[in-house]
Formats: C-alpha cells, structure tokens, sequence
C-alpha cells in the first residue's frame, strides 16, 4: 500500500507541476489535504500504520507544510516513542516556530518530561505570542510544573503565581484553574510552608471537592502542622476518592501521569 501511495503523490506532483500555470499554491495544499489527510489518514486511527502512510505521501507533495509534520508527530510521543517524535516535531517547530513552539514546549513538559527543553520552548512562545495559553493552561502554568519538577521551587512559585494572577485579571478569580491551586499547594508543600500549601488546596477543593490528591497533600501538610487526627481522617477520604476515579480529569492523563499524581499505594486501604 505504501508504495501505491507514494506512486499516486509523485505523478500527482508531476501533474501539478506541469499544470503550475493554473494551480495556485492554497489550491495545492487544499487538495493534498483533502485527498491524503481528510479524506485518508483520517480515516484510520492515529497510532495505525495507514495514519502515517498518508501523511507520508502528502509530505513528499509539500515538505514545507508544518501541520503535517505535527500529525505525524502526535502518535508517537502517544506511544510514548519520544524520540521519533521529537524529529517530526522540530520539523514542523523549524517551519512554524510561531504556531508550534508552545505545542512542543506542552509535549516536552507533559508527554516526554524533558523540562529544560521545555522552559526554553515556553520563555520562546512568550517572545513570539506573549501570554499565552496552550492546551487549556498558560504558559506559566508549564514553566511552574517543569521548575517544580527540577526541584526549583522559588522559581516554581513565581510561576504559578503569575498564572493565577493572569487568570485573575482576564476572567476574574472565578476562573482560576483548580490545578493552579493545587500545584501551588504542592509547591509550599516542598518550600515548607505548611499552613501557606493548606491554603491553597483549600482554594483547589472548593472547585473540585473530591480531588483525592489534592486532599492527600492537604493531609500531609496537616500532619506536619500537628494536627494528625484531621490528616488522618482526610487520607482515608484521600483514599474512597481516588478509588471511586476522582482524580486528574485532564483529556492526555489518560497517556501520561501528571507530576505528583498519587497512586493507591500512598493511601490507607479501603474497606
């Protein structure tokens, strides 16, 4: 099938190079999509050889074309096949910094967990697209997990402010993110200020009220304050709600855990 396919996109680059007089450039890749992406690779699932296939094919017909090497790209870092990946998606960064840099700054922080790369990905989407956001959360939402997880928890702590002051600012304090709230707990859980990370997970609990992590860290900054009765009694809550699934919610937790995450073994058994 794949040679079939690359014989259909060489003739029919041949083609249209012949007929270049009457083809417009928007008109080429139009059709290209349509043939090999809409009405082909989309026709398979992502992670098929068929998916790649296509896009194979419309990439001999216009190399210069960013999206395609951003779809060809996505299933392999689902697959956690980081390295594959990584080569199609600085491609498509090299020929679109502007549309694809923060997206490859997202997938370095969340999927592959290169955080240098990643802090350099996003100070660059900020020089290119200012406040932004990508993948519903802001740039500086990304740079404050990528510090926490290299253990740069000032650094970290900037971060997470500056995101939860520009939600504040754009929407009002209604639209913080709960998951801003809970990673600023996570990261006064690290800097040592208990009763500052209570705070804040207090803040994540009153829009998401049974996160079982964040309810974990609240009960470990509860012990820590001397109040082990209350952190107990919340770890056993901890516990019935991460059994029942109430968890992260974010669409791609279903391929990568995100950082600090809990997992059953950190929690009392439920009965």
């Amino acid at each position: 099938m794949m040679k079939i396919i690359l014989f259909i996109s060489f003739t029919l680059s041949s083609i249209l190079y012949c007929e270049g007089q009457s083809t417009t450039s928007e008109n080429l890749k139009d059709s290209i999509f349509k043939k090999y992406v809409e009405n082909g690779a989309y026709n398979y699932n992502y992670l098929t050889q068929e998916w790649q296939k296509y896009l194979d094919s419309a990439i001999a017909i216009i190399p210069d074309n960013a999206s395609l090497w951003q779809q060809k790209a996505m299933p392999y870092y689902k697959r956690r096949k980081y390295e594959i990946g990584k080569i199609y998606l600085d491609k498509a960064v090299e020929l679109s910094p502007k549309r694809y840099i923060d997206y490859r700054g997202f997938m370095n922080c969340i999927f592959a967990k290169n955080y240098t790369d990643a802090i350099a990905d996003f100070n660059k989407s900020k020089e290119l697209k200012g406040e932004a956001n990508v993948m519903d959360h802001s740039y500086d939402f990304y740079l404050g997990l990528c510090y926490l997880q290299l253990n740069r928890f000032k650094e970290a702590e900037h971060s997470f402010q500056l995101s939860i002051d520009k939600s504040t600012k754009d929407h009002g304090p209604d639209w913080v993110h709960f998951l801003d709230y809970f990673y600023m707990g996570v990261t006064q859980y690290e800097l040592e200020d208990f009763q500052k990370s209570v705070t804040y997970l207090n803040k994540c609990l009153a829009i998401y009220k049974t996160f079982a992590d964040a309810k974990y860290y609240k009960a470990k900054c509860l012990k820590k304050l001397n109040q082990k009765t209350e952190g107990d009694s919340l770890l056993k809550e901890a516990a019935v709600d991460l059994q029942a699934g109430h968890t992260f919610n974010e669409d791609n937790s279903f391929y990568e855990f995100y950082p600090y995450q809990i997992g059953s073994w950190y929690l009392p058994k439920v009965k």
